[in-house]
């Protein structure tokens, strides 16, 4: 802003930012947040706090608020920061619209999930009711800056996590993103998704596979944004996931909870015709060899029709049920009978 960077140049006024950090992150790269401010001469106020799935509620958001209103920003120019995973950049989104009805926010994703999934898109949302996100709304942030260095700092199982939204748009969209995915996976578990000079076998595959997914996804969510039309790719993993997420805390993350889910619509595509008993082979190897969960005691038959149910309620009386197709390619399907399910289920506990 020309505007913005005259008073700052001619000495009128001191640029000034409202970081919101999650607690971990703080620890970690805190102290470079603030030297960073500090030699800039950015006067700021750093909120560290603990964002988690049990924490993810309006009473956060609510604390958020009330620390941005002591600082008293300038609700055109002083964007808030967000720094942290998923459940960090939904909560400050959902602040950011609420204060004056829309301060403009930035989102520094800081786990793989959130990196390819939570910092593209215009959602943001808090938990309620114990029901997922069900307050939100769809504020864009004005940018995402992203960082993979961040990604080398989160253990094992958070990379594996977020390999389970790379993966679900590599099923629905991308065969040459599944074929990374299969030849690649250890070695991006391995090295945490970090570039290195001697890694010529793999070429980059961390960046390879970070750009096809944010691409593939920005091209499912840019003409859609505001989901006026609910046939949505994007929500292969998310028909049964929510509840099983929901009633499991804190035993799944999200995407082991996404897999599970893409896992059990493997079966019901197979089942139903739409992929061969080899390409549901290949699925589920590829989901054990990123190390995701590919079945949980925890989703029950019992589970699995409450949560049809609930999608029935919010998605326009229809199940809307992305289904493989093939590898890389997918179809949204409202036809799936309660017995080609049962059948799916029963095949899927049995293996």
């Amino acid at each position: 802003d020309p505007q913005q960077l005259e008073l700052v140049t001619s000495g009128k006024r001191k640029l000034r930012r409202f970081i919101v950090i999650d607690e971990v992150v703080d620890e970690l790269y805190g102290s470079k947040v603030r030297e960073y401010f500090e030699e800039n001469n950015v006067q700021h106020k750093i909120l560290a706090l603990p964002t988690t799935e049990e924490t993810k509620s309006m009473d956060l958001v609510l604390n958020i608020l009330q620390e941005v209103q002591n600082f008293s920003i300038d609700r055109r120019t002083e964007p808030i920061i967000a720094i942290g995973g998923g459940v960090c950049l939904d909560i400050v989104g959902l602040a950011a619209s609420l204060y004056r009805r829309r301060t403009p926010y930035i989102r520094v994703p800081t786990t793989l999930l959130s990196y390819v999934d939570a910092s593209v898109g215009a959602k943001n949302g808090v938990n309620f009711l114990q029901c997922k996100n069900k307050l939100g709304g769809y504020t864009p942030p004005v940018a995402s800056f992203l960082d993979r260095s961040f990604i080398q700092s989160i253990p094992r199982r958070h990379i594996s996590n977020g390999l389970g939204e790379i993966l679900k748009m590599a099923l629905m969209k991308h065969k040459g993103l599944f074929d990374l995915l299969k030849s690649h996976g250890k070695y991006l578990l391995d090295t945490k998704f970090q570039s290195y000079s001697g890694s010529a076998d793999h070429g980059d595959a961390a960046l390879q596979t970070t750009r096809i997914a944010i691409e593939t996804m920005l091209e499912e969510l840019a003409p859609n944004l505001w989901e006026d039309d609910l046939d949505r790719l994007v929500d292969f993993g998310h028909l049964i996931s929510p509840e099983l997420e929901m009633r499991v805390l804190p035993s799944l993350m999200h995407g082991e909870a996404v897999n599970i889910d893409m896992a059990f619509m493997t079966y019901v595509a197979h089942v139903r015709g739409l992929i061969t008993a080899e390409e549901k082979e290949q699925i589920i190897q590829c989901m054990r060899g990123l190390e995701l969960p590919v079945w949980h005691g925890g989703c029950s038959w019992s589970l699995i029709k409450k949560a049809l149910m609930e999608r029935l309620k919010h998605s326009g009386g229809q199940p809307r049920m992305p289904l493989p197709t093939g590898l890389g390619v997918a179809e949204i399907f409202n036809d799936t009978s309660e017995e080609t399910l049962e059948r799916a289920y029963k095949l899927w506990v049995r293996d």
